[in-house]
């Protein structure tokens, strides 16, 4: 679900936090060593994506915040600003060359540049938060 949050409103702010979480609390996101992606430079995104981005020929910037049940994905479009909330249980992530995030039937791949690369130890919580989500759901083998 993307929602446009250039301007606050409460009932995007219910409706994230519904599907998503609360944000985490200062003391929990400092024990977590931060809950937000730096910015990183957008290669690619499904054709339904593509009215979230700059119309002309100038660098697409977003970056991700960790949420109890999902992620959300910042997306900057000149002076607005989109948001795109992912649930744990929706989310795919790829790896080739940067990084793919997958769900709900749409797509963004990050340019593997240098402030990707300041984003591993972000992406090793991601993947750390997936797992511990998953795992609560485990199907138990027959």
């Amino acid at each position: 679900m993307i929602f446009n949050t250039t301007y606050t409103d409460k009932k995007t702010k219910v409706l994230i936090n519904d599907l998503l979480g609360k944000p985490y609390s200062f003391m929990q996101s400092i024990k977590m060593k931060g809950t937000g992606s730096k910015r990183m430079i957008v290669d690619e995104v499904s054709p339904s994506l593509h009215r979230y981005l700059n119309i002309i020929s100038d660098i697409n910037y977003a970056n991700i915040e960790l949420r109890p049940s999902g992620i959300l994905i910042h997306i900057n479009q000149g002076l607005k600003n989109f948001s795109w909330a992912i649930p744990y249980y929706h989310l795919v992530i790829y790896k080739t060359n940067g990084s793919s995030i997958h769900a709900q039937g749409k797509f963004i791949h990050f340019r593997n540049s240098k402030t990707f690369k300041e984003n591993k130890s972000f992406f090793d919580r991601l993947f750390a938060l997936k797992v511990n989500f998953d795992e609560q759901y485990k199907f138990m083998d027959q």
